[in-house]
């Protein structure tokens, strides 16, 4: 019984750790693609803030929310990790990753509304490519694609 137990422990961790790596390259090839270079301590903070988001799935108090009230969601996890580890490495450690300071309406640099809008937009293409990752890796549901998501936000109820 215990040994069963400690192999679905092992099974989750794998899982849970190849999705937080496999987001977080995708987060890098996306800021790469923005913003002309990235940094590789972005591997791990897209990969956990895309985790997260992909995790609330597992609730249905998340799922069977409206496609904008999940955008929100992701959008605050998404912005509490980038505030997070933006202090974290750009404040404490000087790493100087980004600087939001320029833009209006931030937080000590780190966050901004601009980006809030932009992770808000891209929030139903995260939540569909966690779903797709999730259906082709473990056999999960199939995800109805990525227009669905977005149809679903800007014209339901």
């Amino acid at each position: 019984m215990g040994y069963r137990n400690s192999t679905n422990l092992k099974n989750k961790i794998y899982k849970d750790l190849l999705l937080i790596f496999i987001m977080g390259a995708l987060y890098m090839v996306l800021e790469g693609l923005w913003r002309g270079w990235t940094h590789i301590s972005m591997l791990v903070v897209g990969g956990t803030a895309a985790f997260f988001i992909g995790k609330l799935n597992e609730y249905p108090k998340f799922y069977d929310r409206k496609m904008w009230q999940e955008c929100v969601i992701g959008t605050f996890i998404a912005l509490a990790l980038e505030f997070t580890s933006g202090v974290i490495l750009n404040i404490w450690l000087g790493l100087d990753i980004w600087d939001y300071s320029n833009e209006p309406f931030n937080l000590y640099g780190q966050i901004c509304l601009t980006y809030a809008v932009l992770w808000f937009i891209l929030m139903p293409l995260c939540i569909y490519v966690d779903d797709y990752l999730r259906y082709k890796l473990f056999g999960e549901k199939r995800p109805a694609g990525p227009l669905k998501n977005y149809r679903d936000l800007f014209m339901s109820n």
